[in-house]
Formats: C-alpha cells, sequence, structure tokens
C-alpha cells in the first residue's frame, strides 16, 4: 500500500509522521524549506501535560528535559498585589505528579522541532524530503497523489495525505476549504532575555503594572526557560503601530525595574513579595534595573480561525492549517499536537485493516468540535478580560465567575473552557448506549484519563501515558497487585478470563494494571483509546460489551481487524478480593461564534 504523505515539517507535521512509523506506516513528509530550524529563542511552546507525553512517547523526553523548564509556580499580579498563585507538585523521577498539579513544559520551538527531526531520522518507514514546494493534488477512490515543485519535484503517490503546511496552508487552498475568522484578535511584543527575576523558577503573568501605566489594557507574562532565559510578552494596544527598539527596551526596564528594589534586605520574603502579597515599593523610581542579556524580540500576532472542512477523501488538515488560536494565554500547538495523535491511530488502523467512512470522520468531528469549543469560550471572555466591562460572567461565560485573572490563569495554565483538554462527549466512537456493565468513575467516557501508574508485560510499573499510541489498553483495577510476582499473573483470578475477552477483540489491546483509579472500585474494567482517551469503565469482565466497545472505537470498519488475539498481557487481578469539546455544529453557522468576522486568509 502507498505511504502516507505529510504535507509540511513542522512539529506538528513531524509528529504525525513519528507516530504513524511507530505503527509500522510508511510516511513521506514534503518540506519546502531546507531542513535546517532557524534559532529564535523568544519563539517558545508550552506543551500541557498530555501533550508533552505524546511528544516524548515520540523520542523526544531527553530533549524536553535538556531544553524545558517545569515551572515551580505560576503567579497572577495585578498591579502590586498577587491575585492567586498555582504551586506545581515536585516532579519525581517517575513522573508521577498528578495532571491537576502537573507543570506544563516550557522550551524552545526551534529545540522542539530539532528534536523530532532527530527522531524522524532514525525511522526506516519515514522519509523527509526537503526542497518540496506542493504545487497540486489529485485524489481518487484507490489514492491520493501530489506534485512537487523544487530541486525534487515530481509526483508523490500515497493513500492519504495531511496538511500541516500552516496558516497559509497550500493543501487547504487546493482543496478550496474556507478558513474563516478573525484577523490579529490580539498582538504582542515578546522578548528572550537572561537575567534573574526575583520569582527563579515562577512564571508570572502581572496584568496592569504600576510602571506600564496601570491600565486596564497593560499585561505582561514572564516566563522562565532553561539557562536563566526568560520569555517576556507585552500585550499591545489595538492597532498596527510599529514597536521600535526602543520602545522595546523601554518596556523591558520598566518591568524588570518594576518587579525588583533596592529595599533594605529582609524587606520582602523569598518570594519577592511583601508579607500580604503585594510588590515591594523600594524607592519607586529609584528601582535599579538589574543586569540583563538581550537574546531575540519580535511581535506575536493571534489570529483566530477555523477550516470549514478538515476531511476530503484521503487528504485531512492539522495543526495550524485548519485551526488558529492564542488568545488568553492558550497554545495554539497544543491542539496541533492533539490533532496529530487523534489522527495517526486512526490513519494506522485505515492504512492496515481499511477503515469505514465513520472512523474516519470522526477526527473531523471530534478535534474540529474541540478546537471550536476553545474559540468561542476564547471569543466570549475577550470582550471581557481586555475591555473591563462589567457585566455578569455566568451569563455570558458559564464557570467564569471567579474573576478575571482565574480565568486569565485557566488559559495559560490549561484549565477551565480556555485550556482544559478537550472531552469527547459526542463522538461518533462512542459505544452504544445502554450497556448493563458500565460504571461511572472519575473520567467522565470521552475525556483523557488520569495518568497513574501501571503494572506491564514485564512486571515494571510505568505510566499509563507511556502506553498509549498502538492499540486499545484494557487496565484492570486490581488493589494489592504490588505485593503479586508476575509469575502468578497469566493463571490468577479473573486474569483468564481477561486474557481470553482481549484476544477476542477486534484490534489489538494490551492489559495493564493498577492498584487503583479515581471514582474505581476493585474489578473495574477500563478501555482506553490509543489517545488516552476513555471509552467506558465496566464493572468486571464483560467479553461482549468490551468486545461492542472495540468495535465502535473503530468505527465498525470492514470486519475484524486481522492480527488480533495477540494481546499484551500484564497485570493481575488476583489481588483484588470539560465542558464538552467534542460538539460539532449542525447548522450553516460559523461554529466559532457569531461575532466573529468571515473573511478568508490570504
Amino acid at each position: 500500500m502507498d505511504p502516507v504523505i505529510v504535507v509540511g515539517a513542522g512539529p506538528v507535521g513531524l509528529s504525525l509522521s513519528l507516530a504513524l512509523a511507530r505503527l509500522g506506516v510508511p510516511t513521506v513528509v514534503l518540506d519546502e524549506t531546507t531542513g535546517q530550524e532557524e534559532t529564535r529563542p523568544a519563539r517558545t511552546v508550552v506543551l500541557r501535560p498530555d501533550t508533552a507525553a505524546f511528544v516524548a512517547r515520540l523520542g523526544c523526553a531527553d530533549t524536553l528535559e535538556s531544553a524545558g523548564t517545569h515551572w515551580t509556580a505560576w503567579r497572577t499580579m495585578r498591579r502590586r498585589r498577587l491575585r492567586e498563585r498555582v504551586a506545581f507538585a515536585p516532579r519525581t523521577p517517575d513522573g508521577a505528579a498528578a495532571p491537576a498539579t502537573a507543570s506544563p513544559v516550557h522550551l524552545p520551538q526551534h529545540a522542539l522541532t530539532r528534536a523530532l527531526r532527530t527522531a524522524l531520522a532514525h525511522e526506516k518507514l519515514a522519509e523527509v524530503v526537503t526542497g518540496s514546494r506542493l504545487a497540486d493534488l489529485e485524489q481518487d477512490e484507490h489514492g491520493i497523489s501530489a506534485h512537487t515543485r523544487g530541486p525534487n519535484g515530481t509526483w508523490w503517490r500515497g493513500s492519504y495525505l495531511i496538511g500541516c503546511d500552516g496558516p497559509r496552508s497550500t493543501v487547504r487552498k487546493l482543496l478550496d476549504v474556507r478558513f474563516p475568522g478573525r484577523t490579529a484578535v490580539e498582538r504582542h511584543a515578546v522578548a528572550a532575555l537572561r537575567c534573574e527575576l526575583p520569582w527563579p523558577g515562577e512564571a508570572l503573568l502581572h496584568r496592569s503594572p504600576p510602571r506600564q501605566g496601570g491600565g486596564p489594557g497593560s499585561e505582561v507574562s514572564a516566563r522562565p526557560l532553561a539557562g536563566h532565559v526568560w520569555r517576556l510578552d507585552w500585550l499591545l494596544p489595538p492597532g498596527r503601530e510599529l514597536v521600535t527598539p526602543d520602545a522595546l527596551v523601554a518596556r523591558i526596564r520598566d518591568s524588570l525595574a518594576g518587579w525588583t528594589s533596592e529595599s533594605p534586605a529582609g524587606q520582602a520574603d523569598e518570594t519577592g513579595t511583601e508579607g500580604d502579597g503585594t510588590l515591594p515599593r523600594g524607592r519607586g523610581h529609584g528601582r535599579l534595573v538589574p543586569p540583563y542579556e538581550l537574546l531575540d524580540t519580535g511581535v506575536h500576532t493571534v489570529h483566530h480561525r477555523l477550516a470549514r472542512d478538515w476531511r476530503q477523501g484521503r487528504a485531512f488538515l492539522a495543526g495550524d492549517a485548519a485551526h488558529l488560536l492564542g488568545a488568553l494565554g492558550t497554545q495554539g500547538l497544543d491542539e496541533g499536537l492533539r490533532d496529530a495523535e487523534n489522527l495517526a491511530w486512526k490513519l494506522g488502523l485505515a492504512w492496515h485493516h481499511g477503515a469505514s467512512d465513520v472512523l474516519l470522520d470522526s477526527y473531523q468531528a471530534e478535534r474540529r468540535g474541540a478546537v471550536a469549543a476553545r474559540l468561542r469560550a476564547a471569543d466570549q471572555a475577550l470582550p471581557l478580560l481586555r475591555d473591563g466591562r462589567a457585566v455578569r460572567w455566568r451569563t455570558v461565560l458559564p464557570g467564569a465567575a471567579r474573576g478575571r485573572s482565574t480565568l486569565l490563569t485557566d488559559g495559560h495554565l490549561g484549565r477551565g473552557p480556555l485550556g482544559a483538554p478537550p472531552v469527547y462527549a459526542r463522538t461518533p466512537l462512542a459505544p452504544p448506549d445502554g450497556q448493563s456493565g458500565s460504571l461511572l468513575v472519575e473520567t467522565p467516557p470521552g475525556a483523557p484519563v488520569t495518568d497513574v501508574a501501571v503494572t506491564a508485560s514485564d512486571g515494571a510499573v510505568v505510566r499509563l501515558r507511556d502506553r498509549l499510541g498502538r492499540g486499545l489498553l484494557v487496565v484492570l483495577v486490581a488493589p494489592g497487585t504490588g505485593v503479586w510476582d508476575r509469575r502468578h499473573w497469566q493463571s490468577a483470578g479473573l486474569m483468564p478470563q481477561l486474557a481470553d475477552a482481549v484476544d477476542a477483540l477486534p484490534m489489538d489491546a494490551e492489559v495493564l494494571v493498577t492498584e487503583a483509579y479515581p471514582g474505581a472500585a476493585a474489578h473495574t474494567v477500563l478501555l482506553v483509546r490509543p489517545d488516552g482517551h476513555l471509552v467506558t469503565a465496566l464493572s468486571g469482565v464483560r467479553p461482549a460489551e468490551m468486545a461492542a466497545c472495540a468495535n465502535a472505537v473503530r468505527g465498525g470498519a470492514h470486519g475484524p481487524v486481522t492480527g488480533s488475539g495477540r494481546a499484551r498481557r500484564s497485570g493481575d487481578a488476583a489481588a483484588s478480593g470539560g465542558g464538552e469539546a467534542g460538539e460539532e455544529e449542525a447548522s450553516a453557522v460559523d461554529p466559532v461564534g457569531s461575532s466573529m468576522l468571515h473573511s478568508e486568509s490570504d
């Protein structure tokens, strides 16, 4: 069968190609650049725990550790007063921090891209072709062809094609897919500099800083990177006026001076604030600007757009080619990586075993619905946060009544309607209704599972997220598992019955065991999709329900998947005695929100 063609060699395209290669699917990555990533310290990415785990599984864990920074806390300030401080759980050798308390990973984008390229270079099933600019597409019922120009200009034949080629996507234009939305929603001046700030290891969002006028629309954030480097972002007022070098240096000096003080030693606590959480006042304008080294600068413009269609036949869109977002702390790359993880396992099934339209269409239904919900939330919150209007928060944005500062914090930290991982509550891949053995646990169906410790087939205790990406995960909740020798696992308690049920599933699956799962009783069996979203929780081993769920997950494809019955068994049963983001719009109304402008991108 022909390889999958990936157009674009940014983080999303490279991640998708790597994920497919790990599933035994050959790929060709068409890269119109020379393959040399530009070093830009001020261009950074923030990965939430789920997307960081996805990148780590692709072979980039070392780069996340060496080039990335896990913050110790996030603080939100307004004027001189600390409004909120979120402390992150200390990291342990096995990365066992709970998702609710785990820090994001902050690293330069060029470091991530280079790590993905390096990992892809070691994959025999993947080929990156540089200097290849897409010019035309043709598809039929058997495959899709891509014509490229440049030094390697030729026709490429593929089974499927994914456009990961950025905001000005050639794939999207060749497919004649509209890209409506809003242009220049926000603008930020950006700088990367090496210095010492009063809150080492902590990220900061400072609203209405006194030294910058203190107006309702002024805002600056500081996020630490490795090597005592910080990325600073200043929200710019509406308009298109240029940010001159002198103006940017003035912003840097004002911000740094505002965060430091000439106050006598001991006046402020170890966090750099007074005992009541305020900034030390020092001697006002007599404050010194601490030494700093300016490494890089730029202006970042945020657009909000959403492609009308994410699939046309054998062609798909992902990442910035499908959506643009980024206001109020939301992270576009996070959503692009979720696109890649969602689509990879579905194309893996399609390439190896064939797939129904239900399975392939579920990519758009789930991912477009999730991003549309995120854009709606940002579109509704922007007037409240930026204009300072006195309105009733609950009536405009449910769940946002805690206040402006907390809502902004949610966006930056991946919580609430602006940032929480998506829940595919109305996915086409949902199991049949009315299963007699279904249980309610703390994770609702369609939501990302909690990253608990699980026992793998070789007896090793690993994180649940480490096992994602290939087939279904069948997780048995069995308290006391840790005291059992794995020699007894295959024949004790419920394990033989569970192993037989998994062997009979219509797609590959792995059996894992956990001591406990939030809200789950002993003997609970969790079915988890390859991208980490819960299918269902069952009371005990129920072969018929398990098979029905597995069949639903693969979209009811063309008959049983060959190769099932190779379950990777582990664990022991004898030890045991968001807001909905998967909603697709049914009407012709733009799902981003009725207040958005409808204009085509360049």
